[in-house]
């Protein structure tokens, strides 16, 4: 998994790459329209976490035919879902976009661009619920594989629709996104084959099994879905924050999202394999294993990103020249890489507590851990940051932020396990 959402975030760092190559301005309005794709990220999230919990819990207590008649439920309703909030995100984007700071000539930019994204973050939430299928039952090798075509597909198919290509004309912004879509399809193609071949899903009992799951579902997916919807907001804040320092803040801005999510792959792919295991694990019982796989995930996630992030922060002016074209973009991402990205190890923590928390019955925990990490600890940080008027202070802000929540998560996670089962210690 983390191997897959490596080439998955990669492609998007790419997008942004061969986008800045277009200049500030386009590179500034794909930048606008992160944190609105976050936000159809974190419902489609919300709602996967709720139905592997649910999936794996029946896994592990034996009921597989209940297992196929969620899987069912997960894949038809999540795509309507979020169907319908593509449209609804479509015919409100000029006033959100407003909201976040664009001015007249980015929104001129950003219209025909988010029209064609909106089909490809539908298309990537049908993806992902069918990933949550394939994790639910333990099988994450074809989720990592898939991510990956979808990867080196868009990596060869973004500047062709972006600058043009033999008979192809350059579509410029938009490119980035019929690339995405193309992209994406394939992969659903290849999903949908697969799928066809598990005997995972029912077409019977769907409406008793509503009724039945509805309660529980809302218990988990309530909490987890406002605690995935909580980053996206928080970004949108901190993004209509940044756009007063200017459109090359906005842009080092963008970027630097996009090298964090890339960056933290390792923990987002322990976020994504580790519930359907302590899922099983809860509904079994096995308390031991639960404190063993929570023990190796955080050693994990503080190691690889406390490495990761301090070989960035030493290689910051390269890597900011390879990404961004204009100086004053480079200056700007140079000074958030060499902050932020070393303290994501304890960012990484804190993610890993709310997954955790979601799978061991603890959702609205995790809900309110997500909530001061982003509104007590991140944001207020940032906010400083940018009042003192730098990307080094906005850097210097985050990296606070970041610290302050990962230690709050842990001594929160660790007397939460303590009380759960007395005899179960873990330390770090």
């Amino acid at each position: 998994m983390a191997i897959g959402i490596l080439s998955l975030l990669g492609f998007q760092l790419v997008d942004a790459a061969f986008v800045s190559r277009l200049g500030t301005q386009p590179l500034a309005a794909q930048s606008f329209t992160f944190p609105v794709t976050f936000l159809m990220i974190g419902i489609q999230v919300g709602l996967g976490i709720a139905i592997a919990a649910l999936i794996s819990r029946a896994i592990g207590a034996g009921e597989i035919a209940r297992s196929r008649r969620l899987g069912s439920l997960v894949l038809f309703g999540g795509s309507m879902a979020l169907g319908v909030l593509a449209v609804l995100l479509w015919f409100t984007h000029a006033p959100i976009f407003s909201r976040l700071g664009a001015n007249a000539d980015t929104l001129s930019r950003i219209s025909p661009y988010w029209a064609i994204q909106l089909v490809a973050n539908w298309l990537a939430a049908l993806l992902y619920f069918g990933y949550t299928l394939f994790r639910a039952h333990n099988n994450t090798r074809l989720p990592g594989l898939l991510m990956m075509l979808t990867s080196l597909l868009n990596l060869v198919l973004d500047p062709i629709f972006i600058f043009g290509f033999g008979p192809i004309p350059g579509l410029g912004l938009p490119g980035a996104a019929v690339a995405t879509v193309l992209a994406f399809l394939v992969g659903l193609v290849v999903l949908v084959w697969r799928l066809s071949q598990e005997d995972w899903l029912a077409r019977h009992g769907l409406g008793a099994e509503i009724k039945r799951s509805t309660g529980p579902f809302a218990v988990i997916a309530g909490p987890a879905m406002i605690s995935q919807l909580m980053p996206p907001l928080a970004a949108m804040a901190a993004t209509g924050l940044i756009a007063s320092l200017g459109d090359s803040a906005v842009a080092a801005w963008g970027l630097a999202s996009r090298l964090e999510t890339m960056s933290l792959m390792l923990v987002l792919g322990l976020t994504m394999s580790l519930p359907p295991w302590l899922g099983h694990c809860y509904g079994g019982g096995d308390w031991g294993r639960i404190r063993a796989l929570t023990y190796i995930a955080f050693q994990a996630a503080l190691v690889w990103q406390l490495v990761f992030g301090l070989v960035m922060a030493l290689a910051a002016p390269w890597v900011a020249a390879g990404l961004a074209g204009a100086p004053a973009v480079q200056q700007g991402l140079t000074a958030l890489i060499r902050f932020m990205l070393p303290s994501y190890a304890l960012l990484g923590i804190c993610m890993l507590v709310v997954s955790a928390s979601n799978a061991l019955n603890w959702p609205v925990r995790g809900m309110l851990i997500s909530f001061a990490r982003l509104f007590v600890c991140y944001l207020p940080c940032v906010a400083i940051g940018v009042w003192a008027g730098s990307m080094t202070s906005v850097g210097m802000g985050a990296l606070t932020g970041n610290l302050l929540a990962g230690i709050m998560a842990w001594a929160v996670f660790r007397r939460s396990l303590a009380q759960a089962s007395p005899d179960t210690t873990i330390s770090v």
